[in-house]
């Protein structure tokens, strides 16, 4: 059963919903569909979102108190095509319209910032959305018995998940904003919130085009998943940050460039260790990037893409000011010859020897399209006693 509250106060109407088999034995009772809509599908609709349709754009519009024109902004940022004067809007979407545009009245957002919180917000949820249904609802929504339609198993399922995976995605958006206002907050300054020093990684499957062409669609599938899923996890375990996905190619950041180097090691390591997957690659850059919606962009991203491309099977290159930052932390000695002098000297005064995580060799210089001469370094785990 479901509840639709069309009003607020003494006099609003509240009206409870039959289910939606009663209502499939009932077609009269059923809301009123476009043509060529089927009817079930817009009672799901209801369900998820909560309401009836009742506005046309431009009454959800004048309803919000905003014009026409501000409101095609907000729905098409949202990720939403246009409707022209269909009647298919709710109370909900009078109240977002009337929200974002608060926001901007109160002068907490620009109108352009207001348009760019209903574009990331629509960009983010639309992806999950849709994986929400391809992945998760397919598998539970499969008729258990003949002659049932996949509506009707999924009305009820919906409505039992719906408020579950609401409330999980609040909590866990939460926790993203607080982590992400954490990182804010320790910036050293204004600029560095948009244009921060950070690692930038890019981890690429080596001969992916290949295999599509040999692959079967659901095995392809299935192994982009294990290989974002394993990206992902191995980012987050070790405190970097996944940006994107794109099949065969993942972008992760990390505030320090050990931390960087460590994921991409691990990745590498992990994937050679799978004989299901194919082999790895990853470019690595440091330096000011800038940030957007979530994204990354800037020189040292594009470094960090080129160097992608031009990476040996299974390994790992970074660029020049990446390999300076992990000899300035003490990551890695400049070089052997180095680590073997201050081993020498740490053994003389009876100290313990520094103990480096990576060993950096230069490889040839080489010109990359764009950014123009570039020396990449390839990276690796340190042995121990390796200046010994």
């Amino acid at each position: 059963m479901t509840v639709d509250d069309t009003g607020s106060g003494a006099g609003a109407e509240r009206r409870v919903d039959p289910s939606p088999l009663e209502a499939s034995a009932e077609p009269g009772d059923l809301p009123a569909a476009e043509p060529g809509e089927d009817p079930l599908a817009l009672r799901l609709e209801q369900l998820i979102l909560g309401a009836e349709r009742r506005y046309t754009p431009f009454q959800a519009a004048r309803s919000a108190g905003v014009s026409m024109e501000l409101a095609s902004r907000f729905w098409r940022a949202m990720g939403f095509a246009d409707i022209g004067q269909a009647k298919a809007l709710t109370e909900a979407d009078v109240l977002a319209l009337r929200r974002l545009a608060g926001l901007v009245e109160a002068g907490l957002l620009s109108e352009a910032m207001a348009v760019q919180v209903a574009r990331s917000t629509g960009q983010t949820t639309a992806r999950l959305a849709e994986w929400q249904i391809d992945s998760f609802l397919e598998g539970l929504t499969e008729p258990p018995e003949p002659g049932m339609t996949r509506t009707e198993v999924t009305y009820p399922i919906v409505e039992l998940l719906l408020p579950e995976l609401e409330e999980f995605l609040v909590y866990v958006w939460r926790r993203q904003l607080a982590a992400s206002a954490g990182r804010v907050v320790q910036a050293a300054d204004d600029e560095e919130m948009v244009d921060r020093r950070l690692a930038v990684a890019f981890a690429d499957l080596v001969g992916f085009t290949r295999l599509t062409r040999r692959m079967e669609e659901e095995e392809l599938g299935e192994l982009v998943e294990a290989f974002e899923t394993t990206a992902a996890d191995l980012v987050a375990a070790r405190g970097g940050r996944l940006i994107k996905t794109l099949g065969d190619e993942v972008l992760y950041a990390a505030d320090d460039a050990g931390t960087a180097a460590d994921i991409a090691l691990l990745l590498v390591e992990t994937m050679s260790n799978d004989e299901t997957m194919p082999e790895l690659r990853v470019g690595m850059a440091f330096g000011t990037v800038t940030t957007r919606m979530g994204d990354v962009f800037g020189t040292t991203v594009n470094l960090a893409s080129r160097l992608t491309s031009i990476a040996p099977r299974d390994a790992v290159l970074v660029d020049s000011a990446f390999a300076e930052e992990l000899i300035r932390t003490g990551d890695a000695p400049a070089s052997e010859a180095q680590a073997a002098e201050a081993a020498a000297a740490a053994e003389k005064e009876g100290e313990e020897p520094p103990t480096y995580r990576f060993a950096l060799q230069p490889m040839w210089q080489r010109p990359v399209r764009g950014l123009g001469v570039v020396e990449p370094w390839l990276l690796t785990r340190r042995q121990p006693g390796a200046e010994d």
